[in-house]
């Protein structure tokens, strides 16, 4: 059995998508305590079950049918599967466009009432590093990633208007061991600031549709959290602690997009199909 943790007892099953991904590997140590079974899926190869206490199902979350068999018996879903960086529409298309449908008909089908969806910052992408954003503030996507996650927040809204099924939408912002250049030292989020999100996201009742930004207590954050604050999530971390090593490295050109837009390098990429 989990250990029971600050926000309630341990789910008996949680399903994690995109288990093999980067965040993936970490989740699948952090979720542990947060249920009796962890189910992990992803398209990729993935590590072998350790124990009873784990679930390895491959799945494509492009096929309904794999999909809908996938979430059977799980309590909650903490959905990081499809496709995590800028590709072409027809890339995003099957796993983040389509995946995420399958994910709430799914939830729908088998009476999953809680989802913790990863969105992204690269929602609101387009906007400028001087503005600061709330859930409020108009999405402006960044290419066609940043687009799937403003279909997967509409069909978060929608799934629980019509069918009660809460979702807490992630922003997520650069999740990674430590702040990579000056752009994360806005938008960093830890792991330990990431498995308190998460945990907050699954435990808080009644929080309908809520969006929050995933990002650690850094001094220069574009992002206001106001409109997420029943979820009493308290980041801890601060990429301050890196500054030194990232005011170190060579100044980007004045008109680099790292350096004007909150979606930095992302609102360059591409076309693909030229």
């Amino acid at each position: 059995m989990s250990i029971k943790t600050d926000a309630g007892q341990p789910f008996n099953r949680l399903l994690l998508t995109g288990a093999a991904g980067g965040l993936g590997k970490v989740l699948r140590e952090r979720l542990r305590p947060f249920t009796r079974i962890l189910r992990l899926s992803d398209v990729a190869e993935m590590a072998p079950a350790r124990d009873e206490s784990e679930e390895v199902r491959p799945c494509d979350l492009a096929d309904k049918q794999a999909v809908y068999d996938l979430v059977a018996g799980v309590d909650a879903i903490v959905h990081f599967g499809g496709v995590s960086v800028e590709r072409s529409f027809e890339e995003i298309l099957g796993a983040n466009i389509c995946g995420v449908f399958h994910i709430y008909e799914a939830a729908r089908r088998h009476n999953v009432r809680r989802v913790v969806f990863a969105s992204s910052n690269h929602v609101i992408g387009f906007h400028k590093q001087d503005q600061r954003l709330d859930a409020h503030s108009q999405r402006r996507p960044d290419g066609y990633y940043g687009l799937s996650k403003c279909y997967g927040e509409d069909m978060a809204s929608f799934y629980f208007d019509r069918y009660g099924i809460e979702t807490v939408s992630l922003r997520i912002g650069s999740s990674y061991s430590e702040p990579k250049n000056r752009r994360m030292m806005s938008t960093w989020l830890s792991f330990n600031d990431l498995t308190q999100l998460l945990e907050r996201a699954l435990y808080t009742p009644d929080v309908g549709h809520t969006v929050v930004y995933g990002v650690s207590d850094n001094r220069n954050v574009w992002w206001d959290n106001r409109y997420a604050a029943h979820l009493g999530f308290k980041p801890q971390d601060s990429s301050e602690l890196y500054s030194q090593h990232i005011e170190s490295q060579p100044m980007p050109a004045a008109d680099d997009p790292s350096m004007i837009y909150q979606g930095g390098a992302f609102v360059s990429s591409g076309p693909f199909n030229d």
